[in-house]
C-alpha cells in the first residue's frame, strides 16, 4: 500500500493500472473459485490411510489448496461407519477445528488432504453427513450444509462433494461477535441498508427503514447520519437470521443468536469526517463495508473512505445499493468503475462480483483467507434484490483473529479504551468502549486516566453490558458498556484508558512517529498543527521536529516528533496513526515515546506533569 494510497485520498483522478482482473472461477467442483494470493497452508500434513479408489484422476482434476494444520477448515474424504475409537478421535478433531475458528468450522466432504476433489457416491455422502451430524451432536454443535456439487470425472457414477458449516458457541461466551464498520458517501444508502437488515422490513423508497437508526432530531430532518450508531444482526446456530422482525428487544436477539454482527454506522458527509475516522480507529472493526450508490458511482468521500480503511488495514468489501433506480447498464458501469479503482497500484485488490449463493459462500471464505480479495454485492433495499446473498456472506464469514491470538491477549493485563461516556438515571456514570487486552469482571478495581495533570484515578467496575444485555465477564476484543456507579463524570473524557493498577502505564506529551504524507496542498514543516488519531485518542498536536528533512511534500516519508497541546495521552509503540488538517492527510505508526513520568496515583499531588 504505502505512499500510493495518496491516489485514493488526493485530488481524486484515479487511473486504471492496466492490470487484468481475476474473474470468479465458476468451474464445477472448484469450490474456492480464486486461489488465495498466499496459501497459508502446510503441505507436510501427515497422509492418512485411505481406502483404495475406483477411479483414475484425469488431467483436469480440480484441486483446493492443501489442508492446513491450523485454521478451521478440515478436509474429509469420507466418514462411513467409523469405529468407536475413530469416532472419538474425529470428535476431538472437530473440537480443535471449532476452537481454531472461535466457534465455527468448515468441513469439506469428499476431499483429500492434499486438496484433490475426489467426490463421493450419493450413498457414501449420505452416510458421511449422518456421521457428521452425530459428531456435531456429541460436541454440542449445529451443522448446516452450505452447498453440494458434482465433481467432473470421467466415471459413470456421479460423484459429489459437500461443504458443511459447523457452529458451536464457546462455553465461556454468549455468542460469536464480529464488528463491521459501514462506510460510503453521503446519500449512498448506508443507514437504509442497515435498517432493512436489522429490522427485517424493506424500505419504502423514501427512507422509512433508516428512521430507527438515527440518534438526533437533525439527523431525522436532514436524513444524514452525523453520529456513530450501533445496530445488531444475529444468526442462530442453523444460519437463520435473527433480527427485530421476530424479537422485540436486543436481549431477545442476543439470547437466540449464536453469531452477532455489530454494524457501526458511520457518517458519510465530509463535514463529519472526524467522527468517521474516530469510529474506524477506536472501535477496532473486523471488516469494513463500503456502500456505493449505483446511480452516482464513486463520488464524494467514497474514495477517501476506501483509502482510510486501507490505511488502517481493515479488510473491505463493497455493496452497490439502489440498483432498483437505474438500468442494468448503469449498474455494470458502476461495477467497472469500482474494479478500475480497486486494481490501481495503490490498492492492488482483486474484485469479485457476487451473483449467486455459491459465489457468496466462496467470497466469504476467500475474503477471510486473503485480504486482497474484495467481494462486490449489487442489491436494492427497496425491492430486496440480492439481499439474501449479503446475509449468506455475513453468516459464513469467519473471525479474523484465531483462538491463539485471542488467548494471548486475554492473558495480558486489563486495558479498556473509553470511547463514549454517559450518565444514566439510577445507574450513574457509564462508559462505553472496547477491551483491548485482558479480562474484565464485575467488581474489578481499575485505574482510569491520564488526567490533564497526568494522573490516574481509582474506580470499581459495577455491571457490564454487551449489545444491551447483561454480561458477567468481558474478554479481549469485545465491546461493552461498564457502569461505574457514582464516579465523577467530569473526571472522564474520550481517549482515556482504564487499566489494571499493576500495568504501570506510560503517558506522554511528546512522541515520535514514522509517517507518510498522503496529500498536502503546500509543505509540511516544524510548527504545523494537525489533529492526530491514534486508537481512541483524538487530539491536536504540533509538529516539533521533522528528522532528516526541512519540510515534507506529498508522498514523502519521514520520522516526525509530535507534541500534544491539551493533555498527555496513554500511547503504545507500534500503534497506527492517522492525522489530518483541512486537506492535509497522513498515516504512519508510533516509533518512540517520551514518557513524562511513570504511573502517578491521584492521591499523591505530584506536579510531574
Amino acid at each position: 500500500m504505502d505512499a500510493r494510497v495518496s491516489e485514493l485520498f488526493g485530488s481524486g483522478n484515479g487511473h486504471c493500472s492496466g492490470s487484468q482482473g481475476v474473474a470468479l472461477n465458476g468451474k464445477p467442483g472448484n469450490g474456492h473459485g480464486l486461489p488465495p494470493k498466499k496459501a497459508s497452508t502446510k503441505n507436510n500434513k501427515k497422509a492418512k490411510a485411505r481406502s483404495s479408489r475406483s477411479f483414475k484422476p484425469s488431467n483436469n482434476t480440480p484441486y483446493l489448496p492443501p489442508e492446513a494444520e491450523e485454521g478451521n477448515i478440515e478436509y474429509k474424504l469420507k466418514l462411513v461407519n467409523p469405529t468407536q475409537y475413530r469416532f472419538e478421535h474425529l470428535a476431538t478433531q472437530m473440537k480443535w477445528r471449532l476452537q481454531e475458528g472461535r466457534g465455527e468450522a468448515v468441513y469439506q466432504i469428499g476431499v483429500e488432504d492434499n486438496g484433490m476433489l475426489v467426490g463421493l457416491s450419493e450413498e457414501d455422502m449420505r452416510a458421511s453427513l449422518k456421521t457428521l451430524h452425530r459428531l456435531a451432536e456429541k460436541v454440542g454443535a449445529d451443522i448446516t450444509v452450505l452447498r453440494q456439487r458434482e465433481v467432473d470425472y470421467d466415471s459413470d457414477v456421479p460423484r459429489n462433494i459437500a461443504e458443511v458449516l459447523i457452529r458451536k458457541v464457546p462455553d465461556d461466551q454468549q455468542f460469536l461477535d464480529l464488528r463491521v464498520a459501514v462506510l460510503g458517501n453521503v446519500d449512498s444508502g448506508k443507514s437504509t441498508l442497515l435498517g432493512v437488515l436489522t429490522q427485517g422490513e424493506l424500505d419504502n423508497g423514501r427512507g422509512r427503514a433508516r428512521l430507527n437508526l438515527f440518534r438526533h432530531l437533525h439527523e431525522i430532518q436532514t436524513g444524514r447520519t452525523s453520529s456513530i450508531s450501533f445496530e445488531i444482526l444475529g444468526f442462530n446456530s442453523k444460519g437463520e437470521v435473527v433480527n427485530y422482525s421476530e424479537s422485540r428487544t436486543a436481549e431477545e436477539i442476543c439470547e437466540s443468536a449464536s453469531k452477532m454482527i455489530t454494524f457501526i454506522d458511520l457518517a458519510g458527509h465530509h463535514k463529519y469526517l472526524k467522527t468517521t475516522i474516530f469510529g474506524l480507529t477506536s472501535y477496532c472493526p473486523d471488516f469494513a463495508m463500503l456502500v456505493v450508490s449505483a446511480n452516482t458511482g464513486i463520488a464524494g468521500t467514497t474514495r477517501e473512505h476506501l483509502g482510510l480503511a486501507m490505511a488502517l488495514k481493515v479488510p473491505i468489501f463493497i455493496v452497490i445499493s439502489k440498483v432498483d433506480l437505474c438500468t442494468r447498464a448503469t449498474v455494470e458501469r458502476t461495477v467497472r468503475q469500482l474494479e478500475r479503482v480497486l486494481k490501481q497500484p495503490g490498492c492492488n485488490k482483486v474484485p469479485m462480483v457476487v451473483g449467486s449463493t455459491d459465489d457468496a459462500v466462496t467470497a466469504a471464505q476467500q475474503f477471510a483467507q486473503s485480504p486482497n480479495i474484495t467481494p462486490i454485492f449489487t442489491l436494492s433495499s427497496v425491492t430486496g434484490e440480492s439481499l439474501d446473498l449479503l446475509k449468506v456472506f455475513f453468516n459464513i464469514i469467519p473471525p479474523l483473529s484465531n483462538s491463539k491470538e485471542q488467548e494471548e491477549l486475554m492473558q495480558q493485563l486489563t486495558e479498556f479504551q473509553v470511547d463514549e461516556i454517559y450518565t444514566v438515571p439510577e445507574v450513574g456514570t457509564v462508559v462505553g468502549g472496547t477491551l483491548y487486552s485482558g479480562i474484565c469482571r464485575e467488581g474489578d478495581h481499575l485505574v482510569v486516566g491520564p488526567t490533564d495533570a497526568g494522573q490516574f484515578h481509582k474506580l470499581t467496575v459495577g455491571s457490564i453490558q454487551r449489545n444491551r444485555s447483561a454480561c458477567r465477564v468481558l474478554r479481549a476484543g469485545q465491546a461493552a458498556t461498564l457502569a461505574l456507579g457514582n464516579f465523577d463524570r467530569s473526571l472522564l473524557r474520550k481517549g482515556m484508558v482504564m487499566v489494571s493498577p499493576e500495568m504501570n502505564p506510560t503517558i506522554c506529551w511528546m512522541f515520535e512517529a514514522e509517517i507518510v504524507l498522503l496529500f498536502h496542498a503546500k509543505t509540511f514543516h516544524k510548527g504545523f498543527q494537525v489533529t492526530v488519531h491514534i486508537g481512541n485518542v483524538r487530539q491536536t498536536a504540533i509538529v516539533e521536529a521533522v528528522y532528516g528533512k526541512e519540510e515534507l511534500r506529498t508522498g514523502e516519508k519521514a520520522v516526525v516528533c509530535f507534541k500534544f497541546i491539551k493533555h498527555p495521552e496513554y500511547l503504545k509503540v507500534g500503534a497506527k496513526l492517522l492525522f489530518r488538517e483541512g486537506v492535509t492527510k497522513g498515516i504512519g505508526h508510533v516509533t518512540k515515546l517520551q514518557p513524562i513520568a511513570q504511573y502517578v496515583p491521584s492521591q499523591s499531588e505530584d506536579d510531574e506533569a
